[in-house]
């Protein structure tokens, strides 16, 4: 059986390690990685170039012919 902690705080953690060390549980921290900084660079500027409406705007009928 899995069990998830989220969101626990660091000062909490070492309580939570020595719990499960005395009880013979295995620890695997994943930590979230973040999103690729080249990705996040394209999301911002399209964002930018939106605000200087540079965007095209579509109806959703144009839309849904674009994946038939």
């Amino acid at each position: 059986m899995d069990i998830i902690l989220k969101n626990v705080k660091k000062e909490d953690f070492p309580v939570f390690q020595s719990l499960a060390k005395s009880l013979g549980f295995e620890i695997v921290e994943e930590n979230e990685k973040p999103y690729n900084p080249e990705f996040v660079k394209e999301i911002l500027e399209a964002r930018e170039e939106l605000k200087q409406g540079k965007g095209t705007k579509m109806t959703l009928e144009e839309i849904d012919k674009l994946w038939k």
